[in-house]
Protein backbone atom coordinates (compact mmCIF):
# COMPACT_ATOMS: atom_id res chain seq x y z
CA UNK A 1 0.00 0.00 0.00
CA UNK A 2 2.88 2.53 0.71
CA UNK A 3 4.51 2.24 -2.73
CA UNK A 4 1.11 3.07 -4.25
CA UNK A 5 0.50 5.85 -2.20
CA UNK A 6 3.77 7.10 -2.98
CA UNK A 7 2.70 6.93 -6.69
CA UNK A 8 -0.08 8.96 -5.83
CA UNK A 9 1.74 11.49 -4.13
CA UNK A 10 4.23 11.67 -7.34
CA UNK A 11 0.65 12.48 -9.34
CA UNK A 12 -0.19 14.71 -7.03
CA UNK A 13 2.90 16.80 -6.99
CA UNK A 14 2.99 16.62 -11.13
CA UNK A 15 0.14 18.67 -11.04
CA UNK A 16 1.34 20.93 -8.13
CA UNK A 17 -0.83 19.41 -5.39
CA UNK A 18 0.33 18.40 -2.19
CA UNK A 19 -0.40 14.33 -0.68
CA UNK A 20 -1.92 16.49 2.35
CA UNK A 21 -2.47 14.61 5.57
CA UNK A 22 -6.47 14.91 4.70
CA UNK A 23 -6.06 13.55 1.34
CA UNK A 24 -3.59 11.06 2.33
CA UNK A 25 -6.51 9.62 5.05
CA UNK A 26 -9.40 9.66 2.11
CA UNK A 27 -6.64 7.73 -0.48
CA UNK A 28 -5.92 4.86 2.34
CA UNK A 29 -9.90 4.41 2.62
CA UNK A 30 -9.86 3.65 -1.19
CA UNK A 31 -7.20 1.82 -0.86
CA UNK A 32 -8.28 -0.38 2.44
CA UNK A 33 -12.12 -0.83 0.38
CA UNK A 34 -10.90 -1.26 -2.73
CA UNK A 35 -13.34 -3.73 -4.02
CA UNK A 36 -16.28 -1.74 -2.30
CA UNK A 37 -17.10 0.67 -4.63
CA UNK A 38 -17.41 3.61 -2.05
CA UNK A 39 -19.93 6.30 -2.18
CA UNK A 40 -18.23 10.07 -0.79
CA UNK A 41 -20.64 9.99 2.31
CA UNK A 42 -19.27 5.85 2.81
CA UNK A 43 -16.05 7.11 2.35
CA UNK A 44 -16.36 9.92 4.58
CA UNK A 45 -17.51 7.85 7.45
CA UNK A 46 -14.39 5.28 7.22
CA UNK A 47 -12.14 8.47 7.44
CA UNK A 48 -14.00 10.08 10.17
CA UNK A 49 -13.19 6.65 11.85
CA UNK A 50 -9.84 6.87 11.70
CA UNK A 51 -9.65 10.76 11.37
CA UNK A 52 -12.31 12.65 13.13
CA UNK A 53 -10.98 16.00 12.42
CA UNK A 54 -11.69 15.55 8.96
CA UNK A 55 -14.89 17.17 7.29
CA UNK A 56 -17.58 15.59 4.84
CA UNK A 57 -16.57 18.93 2.52
CA UNK A 58 -12.68 17.94 2.55
CA UNK A 59 -13.21 14.06 1.81
CA UNK A 60 -15.76 15.56 -1.44
CA UNK A 61 -13.06 17.96 -2.54
CA UNK A 62 -10.43 15.32 -2.39
CA UNK A 63 -12.72 12.85 -4.27
CA UNK A 64 -13.11 15.02 -6.43
CA UNK A 65 -9.60 16.18 -7.17
CA UNK A 66 -8.53 12.15 -7.56
CA UNK A 67 -11.14 11.98 -10.11
CA UNK A 68 -9.82 14.99 -12.21
CA UNK A 69 -6.66 13.59 -11.60
CA UNK A 70 -7.66 9.98 -12.81
CA UNK A 71 -6.06 8.48 -9.76
CA UNK A 72 -9.85 7.45 -8.75
CA UNK A 73 -13.20 6.63 -10.93
CA UNK A 74 -16.52 8.20 -10.50
CA UNK A 75 -19.21 5.88 -11.59
CA UNK A 76 -22.81 5.68 -11.10
CA UNK A 77 -24.68 2.43 -11.38
CA UNK A 78 -28.15 3.74 -12.46
CA UNK A 79 -29.61 4.22 -8.48
CA UNK A 80 -28.67 7.80 -8.71
CA UNK A 81 -25.45 7.28 -6.14
CA UNK A 82 -21.39 8.30 -7.43
CA UNK A 83 -19.26 5.91 -5.89
CA UNK A 84 -15.59 6.08 -6.63
CA UNK A 85 -13.19 3.25 -7.94
CA UNK A 86 -9.71 3.52 -7.67
CA UNK A 87 -8.12 3.14 -11.44
CA UNK A 88 -5.80 0.19 -11.51
CA UNK A 89 -1.99 1.29 -12.77
CA UNK A 90 -0.97 1.63 -15.60
CA UNK A 91 -5.10 0.98 -17.50
CA UNK A 92 -5.75 2.38 -20.41
CA UNK A 93 -9.43 2.30 -20.39
CA UNK A 94 -11.61 2.19 -17.27
CA UNK A 95 -12.89 -1.50 -16.46
CA UNK A 96 -15.89 -2.74 -16.78
CA UNK A 97 -19.19 -3.65 -14.28
CA UNK A 98 -21.69 -6.50 -13.69
CA UNK A 99 -24.37 -4.63 -11.54
CA UNK A 100 -26.96 -7.89 -9.64
CA UNK A 101 -30.03 -6.21 -10.29
CA UNK A 102 -31.62 -8.92 -7.67
CA UNK A 103 -28.97 -8.08 -5.16
CA UNK A 104 -27.18 -5.11 -6.13
CA UNK A 105 -23.96 -6.56 -5.89
CA UNK A 106 -21.10 -5.56 -8.67
CA UNK A 107 -18.52 -7.41 -9.76
CA UNK A 108 -15.19 -5.86 -12.14
CA UNK A 109 -14.06 -7.44 -15.40
CA UNK A 110 -10.63 -6.28 -15.98
CA UNK A 111 -10.31 -7.13 -19.21
CA UNK A 112 -11.01 -4.49 -22.24
CA UNK A 113 -13.66 -5.73 -24.12
CA UNK A 114 -14.28 -2.69 -26.41
CA UNK A 115 -11.05 -2.04 -28.34
CA UNK A 116 -12.54 -3.41 -31.44
CA UNK A 117 -15.50 -1.50 -31.17
CA UNK A 118 -13.31 1.91 -30.22
CA UNK A 119 -11.78 1.23 -33.46
CA UNK A 120 -15.09 1.05 -35.36
CA UNK A 121 -16.16 4.32 -33.38
CA UNK A 122 -13.12 6.10 -34.25
CA UNK A 123 -13.53 4.91 -38.08
CA UNK A 124 -16.66 5.13 -38.64
CA UNK A 125 -17.64 8.41 -36.84
CA UNK A 126 -14.87 10.08 -36.64
CA UNK A 127 -14.71 10.27 -32.97
CA UNK A 128 -11.81 10.18 -30.93
CA UNK A 129 -12.27 8.14 -27.91
CA UNK A 130 -10.35 8.90 -24.59
CA UNK A 131 -12.29 6.47 -22.15
CA UNK A 132 -15.03 4.22 -22.55
CA UNK A 133 -17.34 2.13 -19.64
CA UNK A 134 -19.55 -0.57 -19.77
CA UNK A 135 -21.98 -1.53 -17.06
CA UNK A 136 -24.04 -5.15 -17.66
CA UNK A 137 -27.42 -5.09 -15.54
CA UNK A 138 -28.49 -8.61 -15.11
CA UNK A 139 -28.26 -11.99 -12.40
CA UNK A 140 -25.03 -12.74 -10.87
CA UNK A 141 -24.11 -16.03 -10.28
CA UNK A 142 -24.51 -15.99 -6.43
CA UNK A 143 -28.31 -14.80 -7.03
CA UNK A 144 -28.45 -17.51 -10.02
CA UNK A 145 -26.39 -20.23 -7.30
CA UNK A 146 -30.00 -19.09 -4.66
CA UNK A 147 -32.51 -20.12 -7.26
CA UNK A 148 -31.14 -23.21 -8.24
CA UNK A 149 -31.06 -24.53 -5.09
CA UNK A 150 -34.32 -22.89 -4.58
CA UNK A 151 -35.49 -24.96 -7.26
CA UNK A 152 -34.14 -27.97 -6.24
CA UNK A 153 -35.61 -27.67 -2.86
CA UNK A 154 -39.26 -26.98 -4.46
CA UNK A 155 -38.89 -29.71 -6.50
CA UNK A 156 -38.53 -32.32 -3.12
Amino acid sequence: MESRIDRIKKQLHSASYKLTPQREATVRVLLEHEEDHLSAEDVYLLVKEKSPEIGLATVYRTLELLTELKVVDKINFGDGVSRYDLRQEGAAHFHHHLVCIECGAVDEIQDDLLGDVEKIVERDWNFKIKDHRLTFHGICWRCHKKSDEKTENDKQ
